[in-house]
C-alpha cells in the first residue's frame, strides 16, 4: 500500500471533468493568470458584477404572481372559451361596492353606473360586468348593502397586475354614497409583490448580520468571514440579472427574488466555508501561500463544482412540471447555484492569494473566548469527532433510532390536503384579503365556490329543451346550492345572454370550499353527467385544483426520475460507488419527509402559529410548496452529502480503515456542515417573519430540512449507515468501475485499487 504521506490527496477528490487526475503544475490559463496577477480576477469580477447589477435593475417591476394552475387541462381550455367567446372568464379585478341605503337606491344606481363606465373606459380593461348594468343576482350581496363590479384585464398576469396597480388607487375609497375596495387575482399579485419586497428587505436586514456573526464565530476572523459573503453578493446579483432576461421569455414569479437571496447566500456560506477551511489546512501544514491556493482550488474547487451541479440538476426537475410558477423558481435556483460555484471557484482563489496569511486577521470576538486558543480553529471538530466515535461503536442502534425519529417527524404528512394559492396567502389586514373575506361572507355564490360548465356546441334556440333538462339534472346533484345561466360580460352594460349565440355557460354555485372533498367530488360528478349535444367543459377553482393535481401527478415520476438520476450520476462521479448514491437518495427522501411533516403540522393543523406568527389557514397546504421545497432541500442535502463523502473517501483511500474514515470525515466536516446549515436556516428562517403565507411555508420547511439534515442525518444516520455497510460502500461492478476510471486518470500502479481495510 502506498504510504499516506506519498499520496497527493488532491487526486482523491474527483470532479466533473478529469476528476481525480493528479495535479499538474500549470493548470488552466485563468489559474495561471490569477497566480501571476491575482488582482486582475477580482477587478474583472467587480466590473462584471456592476454590469450585472445594471442589467438586473428594475427586475422586481417585471415579476408577477401567478402560474399556479396547470396549462393544457380541461379547466384551462374552458377558461379560454369563457374569456374569448363569452367574455365571462374569471375576473382579474373585483370591486366590492358598498352603498348607503342599499345598492338598489337611485343614487347608488347612478353612481354605480358611473363607476362601471369609468372602469370600462380605462386602458387595459378588456371587459366589465356590473350589478347595475345586468342586474345579475350573483353580483348582489344577500342583504342588499353591497354589489360587485368585475373586470377582465388585457394581457398576461404581469400586464394585468400593472393595469390593476394603476387603476385600483383611483377607483377605491369613497365615491359619493359608495365605498369601494378591491380584490381579484391582479390586485392580489400587486399586494403580494409589495409585501414580498418589504419582507425581502427585512429578511436581509435580519439575516445578513446574523450570518456574518455565525461566520465570525466559526472562522474566528472577520476577513475570512467576508469571503462567503463576497460569493453570496456576486451570485445574487448575477441571478437577478438572469431573472430580468428571463422575464422577456417567460413569466417569472415575484417570489423568485426571495428564493434567490435565501439560496444564494446559503450556498455561498457552504462554498466559502469549504474553501476557506481547506486553505487554512494547507497553510497549517506549512505550505506557502501559492501552493496552498493551488491545492485548495484543486482539492475543494472540484467538490464545489460537483455540489453546484447537483443542486442545479435537482432544481431542473421542476422544469418538467406544468406550472409556470415552479419553472421560474427552478430557473432562479439553477442560476444562483451556478453563479455561486463560479464565484467560489474563479474568484475566491485569487482573493485568497491576495489575502495570504492575512486570512486569519481581525477576530472581533477574541476577547470573549476566555483563554481559548487564539488564531484559526483546528481543522477538525472535537465535538463531532466524539459524536462520530459514539455512533460508529453502535451504528445499528443509533441508525434505527434516528430513522424512527425522522419517520415520526414526517408522520403528519400522511394526512396532508393540498390547496392552491389565493388571497388568503396575504396578511389578514391587506385590502385584497379583507375584501375577498367580505365577499365570501356576504354573497350567496362566491366566485371561488362557483363552477362554470361551458357548452360550446349547443344552440340555445334549437336545444332549449335539452338545456332545461340539463339544468334540472345539475341542480339535483349533492353540494349544489344554485344554478343559473351566465350572461355575457363583453362590455359594460351588456345584458346579452351567454346563450344568445352558439354555446352557453351554466354557473353552478357549490356549497363547499373548493379544497374540500365534496367540491372535488362535485367536479367529477358534473364531468360524468350526460349533457346537451356536444362536449361540456367544467372549470372553476375546484376544477382547476383537480386538474392541476392530476397534471402534476402525471409528471411527478419524470421529475423524481430526473432528480434521482442526476444525483446518482454526480455522486457516482465523486465516489465511484453505485451503492452510496442509492443510499443518498433513500436517506435524502427520509430527511425531506420531516420538512413536509412540519408544513402539515405547522400550517394545515395550525400548531406553529405561536412560532411563525399569524396567518390564515385554509386547512390545506399550498400544493406547489412541497414540490419547490423538495427540489431546494434535496439539493442542499446532496450538497452536504458531497462535502462529507469527499472527506470520507479521501481518508479511506489513504488508510483503508472504513470506520476511521467515517469518524475523520464527520470530524472534518461537522463544523462546516452545521455552520452552513445554521446560516441557511437563518437566511431562510427570516422568511418566516413574512406576512405572505407562502414565504412562511418555504422558510419553515427549508429551515427544518437543513437543520435536521445537518444534525440528525449527517451527524448520526449517515455515519451509522457507512459503518454498517463497511467495504460495501465502495462497491461497483467491474464494468462500472472501468467507466468511472475514465473520469479520472490512474493515480499510480498501486493507487487504482483500494487499500486493504483495517477495520469497520
Amino acid at each position: 500500500m502506498t504510504p499516506p504521506g506519498d499520496l497527493d490527496a488532491a487526486a482523491l477528490t474527483p470532479g466533473p471533468l478529469g476528476a481525480g487526475a493528479p495535479a499538474r503544475a500549470g493548470g488552466p490559463a485563468a489559474g495561471r493568470l490569477g497566480r501571476a496577477r491575482p488582482w486582475l480576477v477580482p477587478a474583472a469580477a467587480a466590473l462584471l458584477t456592476l454590469l450585472l447589477a445594471a442589467v438586473g435593475a428594475g427586475t422586481s417591476g417585471r415579476l408577477a404572481n401567478g402560474g399556479y394552475f396547470a396549462s393544457g387541462t380541461e379547466s384551462a381550455r374552458a377558461d379560454r372559451l369563457l374569456a374569448d367567446r363569452f367574455g365571462a372568464g374569471a375576473p382579474d379585478l373585483v370591486l366590492l361596492v358598498r352603498a348607503e341605503g342599499g345598492v338598489d337606491s337611485e343614487r347608488a344606481r347612478e353612481e354605480g353606473l358611473r363607476l362601471t363606465r369609468r372602469l370600462a373606459d380605462s386602458a387595459g380593461v378588456a371587459s366589465v360586468r356590473s350589478y347595475w348594468t345586468g342586474e345579475d343576482a350573483q353580483l348582489r350581496a344577500e342583504d342588499g348593502t353591497a354589489a360587485l363590479v368585475t373586470a377582465d384585464l388585457a394581457g398576461a398576469d404581469r400586464d394585468a397586475a400593472r393595469t390593476a396597480e394603476t387603476l385600483v388607487p383611483r377607483l377605491t375609497g369613497g365615491h359619493g354614497a359608495l365605498t369601494v375596495s378591491a380584490t381579484g387575482t391582479a390586485w392580489v399579485s400587486v399586494e403580494a409583490k409589495r409585501y414580498s419586497g418589504a419582507d425581502l428587505v427585512r429578511a436581509e436586514l435580519v439575516a445578513a448580520p446574523l450570518t456574518l456573526l455565525l461566520l465570525v464565530l466559526a472562522l474566528r476572523s472577520l476577513v475570512a468571514a467576508l469571503v462567503p459573503l463576497l460569493i453570496g453578493a456576486v451570485s445574487v446579483v448575477g441571478t437577478i440579472a438572469v431573472l430580468r432576461l428571463l422575464t422577456y421569455a417567460m413569466p417569472v414569479s415575484v417570489f423568485a427574488m426571495n428564493l434567490t437571496s435565501a439560496l444564494g447566500f446559503g450556498l455561498a456560506v457552504d462554498y466559502g466555508l469549504f474553501l476557506v477551511t481547506r486553505y487554512r489546512e494547507e497553510l497549517r501544514d506549512g505550505r506557502p501561500v501559492e501552493a496552498a491556493v493551488r491545492r485548495t482550488a484543486r482539492r475543494a474547487g472540484r467538490t464545489v463544482l460537483v455540489s453546484a451541479c447537483a443542486v442545479a440538476l435537482s432544481m431542473s426537475a421542476l422544469l418538467v412540471l406544468p406550472l409556470s410558477f415552479l419553472r421560474s423558481m427552478a430557473c432562479a435556483g439553477m442560476a444562483v447555484a451556478l453563479f455561486a460555484a463560479a464565484a467560489a471557484t474563479l474568484l475566491v482563489p485569487p482573493v485568497l492569494a491576495l489575502l495570504g496569511t492575512r486570512i486569519d486577521r481581525w477576530d472581533p470576538l477574541r476577547a470573549l473566548r476566555r483563554g481559548r486558543a487564539a488564531g484559526p480553529p483546528r481543522p477538525d471538530s472535537p465535538f463531532w469527532r466524539r459524536v462520530a466515535r459514539t455512533v460508529t461503536r453502535r451504528p445499528l442502534w443509533f441508525g434505527l433510532a434516528c430513522a424512527a425519529v425522522l419517520l415520526l417527524m414526517a408522520s403528519p404528512f400522511a394526512h396532508v390536503r393540498f390547496g392552491l394559492s389565493d388571497d388568503r396567502v396575504l396578511p389578514a389586514g391587506s385590502e385584497a384579503h379583507r375584501t375577498a373575506d367580505a365577499i365570501r361572507a356576504g354573497f350567496a355564490a362566491p366566485a371561488d365556490r362557483t363552477l362554470a360548465i361551458v357548452l360550446p356546441d349547443v344552440d340555445p334556440a334549437r336545444d332549449a329543451a335539452a338545456l332545461r333538462a340539463y339544468e334540472r339534472d345539475v341542480s339535483d346533484q349533492r353540494s349544489v346550492r344554485s344554478v343559473g345561466w351566465a350572461r355575457s360580460g363583453a362590455g359594460a352594460g351588456s345584458g346579452k345572454a351567454a346563450g344568445s349565440g352558439k354555446g352557453a355557460v351554466l354557473l353552478v354555485a357549490g356549497a363547499r370550499e373548493p379544497y374540500t372533498r365534496a367540491a372535488q367530488d362535485l367536479v367529477r360528478t358534473l364531468r360524468a353527467l350526460p349533457g346537451p349535444p356536444g362536449e361540456h367543459l367544467v372549470t372553476g377553482r375546484a376544477a382547476l385544483l383537480a386538474d392541476t393535481k392530476d397534471a402534476v401527478r402525471a409528471r411527478l415520476p419524470l421529475a423524481a426520475g430526473i432528480a434521482a438520476a442526476t444525483t446518482w450520476l454526480m455522486l457516482f462521479v465523486l465516489t465511484g460507488s453505485v451503492v452510496l448514491p442509492l443510499k443518498a437518495l433513500l436517506i435524502g427522501a427520509l430527511s425531506l419527509g420531516t420538512s413536509f411533516g412540519a408544513l402539515v403540522f405547522g400550517f394545515q393543523d395550525e400548531h406553529l402559529r405561536p412560532v411563525v406568527g399569524d396567518f390564515t389557514s385554509t386547512g390545506t397546504v399550498e400544493m406547489t410548496m412541497p414540490l419547490l421545497l423538495f427540489a431546494i432541500a434535496f439539493g442542499l442535502a446532496i450538497d452536504y452529502e458531497i462535502f462529507l463523502l469527499s472527506r470520507v473517501r479521501e481518508h479511506y483511500l489513504l488508510t483503508g480503515d472504513n470506520r476511521g474514515a467515517v469518524v475523520e470525515g464527520v470530524a472534518r466536516t461537522g463544523r462546516l456542515v452545521t455552520t452552513g446549515a445554521l446560516a441557511v436556516a437563518v437566511v431562510t428562517g427570516a422568511l418566516v417573519t413574512s406576512g405572505v403565507t407562502q414565504l412562511k411555508l418555504l422558510g419553515t420547511g427549508l429551515a427544518t430540512a437543513v437543520l435536521v439534515d445537518a444534525v440528525l442525518v449527517r451527524g448520526v444516520l449517515v455515519p451509522a449507515y457507512l459503518t454498517v455497510a463497511g467495504r460495501l460502500n465502495w462497491w461497483a461492478p467491474g464494468w462500472v468501475a472501468r467507466l468511472h476510471g475514465r473520469f479520472r486518470a490512474p493515480l499510480a500502479p498501486e493507487r487504482g485499487r483500494l487499500a486493504p481495510e483495517r477495520g469497520r
